[in-house]
């Protein structure tokens, strides 16, 4: 899966343009409509361009300030290497991902509440950069020591599903989050990834 540097990168980069695009619309949000959230499918407010729109509005400055340093730290590393093209492709797969799998689960649940936020298709890049620098090392805040990267991908998938499971954090879209994943995987997979190319080293 790794490339050499392309480049042909855009000027700025589609990671920085998701970066500025996110801080605009947070700043505007207060006069944005409702109907750019994602809502289910039965509430009746459910409009198709939802599956993308969601992604680009955020509920506070945390939830804004994580995804969109994790889009930086990641996300630059990984398009520098793609290109932006194939960038673009996988974030809006990753986003697309994680917004069939929220309207799944709340088809599931009932639940009728709006979903906002990038970090489904955060948790995309966290996969891709895991698969394409599996033994680099992430330093966190929270944990003392550092963490492999294709190692970090997988406990925070792990730690999403129980969350999810469990209902803890409701407030949190676990499964969108493992949308994203899986949305992200499926198109490496297509790619021609497999794990033994690069996890098993």
């Amino acid at each position: 899966m790794n490339r050499p540097l392309n480049p042909s990168l855009t000027n700025p980069p589609v990671a920085l343009i998701i970066i500025g695009l996110c801080v605009i619309i947070f700043l505007l949000q207060g006069g944005l409509p409702a109907s750019l959230a994602l809502w289910p499918l039965e509430s009746g407010r459910f409009q198709p361009w939802q599956l993308i729109s969601y992604g680009f509005l955020h509920g506070s400055f945390n939830h804004i300030f994580f995804n969109l340093f994790a889009v930086w730290m990641f996300g630059l590393q990984i398009e520098r290497v793609w290109g932006s093209q194939r960038f673009l492709l996988y974030y809006v797969v990753c986003l697309l991902g994680a917004a069939l799998t929220q309207l799944l689960v709340q088809q599931l649940n009932g639940g009728m509440y709006p979903t906002i936020g990038a970090s489904g298709a955060v948790f995309g890049l966290l996969l891709a950069f895991g698969v394409m620098f599996p033994n680099n090392r992430i330093f966190l805040i929270f944990l003392p020591v550092p963490i492999k990267a294709k190692w970090f991908v997988l406990i925070y998938a792990a730690v999403e599903l129980l969350f999810g499971v469990t209902d803890t954090m409701p407030q949190v879209a676990h499964f969108a989050h493992l949308g994203g994943l899986i949305g992200g995987a499926a198109l490496l997979w297509y790619w021609g990834w497999r794990p033994s190319m690069t996890w098993k080293r």
